[in-house]
């Protein structure tokens, strides 16, 4: 499946310089017979003349190939703590580095990071932001160095989709594991199946955005496909080792009825297994969906609930403040074992390999160790102290 890509940026074609260190070659694109290369990294396949960009804007077409333009640079680089991705399975309470660039391949009409992923240039955006935001370019072993400096057990490709940036990704990912740091991708999943091979191949853990469980909603409001997105997680969950969670913003009106959610979460029990967690989240109004109200915390336990009487064991809500609805039970005794009061630890009965103290049941996730500290912290990070030579 594809959806119609909108080809030019609001200048036309422009001349982009492969000599600027942040233009990389991109890989996954053909030429096609009318003399256009198509990008395939994600399944929007846009079709570009000389000079053009995709919808995401950081690939684009120069010199008769497809490149990256946004290699090294980042909208900001930030400790958080790993359950604000959110993953509550993988190694709780811990601080992961977090970042990501500019641009975005959905069109999502709710976008709660839309600063960021519609913005069409770093640097303005960091301006914008302020000089808290830190943004320098970063290459992988920097930053590699930097987790590992900074005692971050894992780095985080957030805040923007890490498929749009697929090659500066890939080569962190690398540059992390010889440090002994993991990658985690937070994505909308929104991929090719060779991209995805590629991407998630140096991925430990994955957080993905299941905005809706509707064909409609997705091409509407999303600009993409709902059966693109369910490829990517039967393939993380039945074909890899990366850790994976499911996050659904719920949106009043729009993709929170009860009938769609019982849908959903039939198919992540039949087709993934009870054991995969899902985040069902608050949406705020926000960027083009200002007529939408919030989300009503009822709305999300009533959505828990349904999910939970579907099998799956591990179900939460986020961005509103509900300590049980945050916490894990153990599906053998229904012990509390982890607790959580918004991103802090509150509660921990797990052995180090992540069984049960009462009944021994094995938890789903990866555990590896006591559990970490760090609590609800949120650090701005200077990456130039951690560059080589500084």
């Amino acid at each position: 499946m594809s959806s119609e890509p909108i080809l030019d940026n609001a200048e036309g074609a422009e001349t982009i310089s492969t000599d600027d260190p942040s233009v990389v070659p991109g890989r996954y694109w053909r030429p096609l017979p009318d003399g256009r290369l198509q990008c395939e990294v994600c399944p929007r396949f846009c079709k570009l003349h000389e000079g053009q960009r995709g919808l995401c804007f950081v690939r684009a077409r120069t010199q008769d190939r497809i490149v990256l333009t946004t290699y090294g640079r980042s909208s900001g680089f930030c400790i958080d703590p790993i359950e604000k991705k959110p993953l509550a399975h993988f190694l709780p309470g811990t601080p992961v580095l977090s970042f990501g660039t500019a641009g975005c391949n959905l069109t999502c009409k709710f976008c709660q990071n839309w600063d960021i992923s519609k913005s069409r240039e770093t640097d303005t955006l960091a301006h914008a932001a302020g000089p808290e935001t830190l943004a320098h370019a970063a290459g992988p072993e920097t930053l590699a160095r930097a987790a590992k400096a900074l005692g971050c057990r894992s780095v985080a490709f957030t805040y923007n989709d890490p498929t749009i940036f697929l090659e500066y990704a890939v080569d962190v990912a690398l540059a992390c594991k010889q440090q002994g740091i993991k990658s985690v991708m937070v994505s909308a999943g929104y991929i090719t199946p060779d991209a995805r091979a590629e991407l998630y191949r140096y991925a430990d853990a994955a957080n993905i955005d299941l905005k809706a469980f509707s064909e409609e909603f997705y091409r509407k409001v999303c600009g993409a496909h709902l059966q693109d997105v369910l490829d990517t997680l039967e393939y993380l969950v039945k074909t890899t080792r990366c850790w994976t969670e499911i996050t659904t913003l719920l949106i009043p009106g729009e993709n929170d009825s009860s009938a769609e959610i019982e849908a959903m979460s039939q198919w992540i029990a039949d087709k993934l297994g009870p054991s995969v967690p899902l985040h069902f989240s608050a949406f705020h109004p926000d960027y083009k969906m200002l007529d939408h109200p919030p989300t009503p915390k009822e709305t999300l336990l009533r959505a828990r609930d349904i999910a939970l009487k579907n099998g799956l064991r591990y179900v939460y809500v986020g961005n509103v403040h509900d300590e049980a609805a945050d916490s894990t039970y153990c599906h053998g005794c229904s012990e509390r074992i982890i607790g959580r009061d918004w991103y802090a630890l509150t509660a921990w009965n797990l052995t180090h390999d992540g069984r049960c103290q009462s009944c021994n049941t094995r938890c789903a996730g990866v555990f590896d160790g006591p559990p970490g500290s760090w609590g609800r912290k949120r650090q701005p990070v200077d990456m130039r102290r951690f560059a080589k030579g500084v």
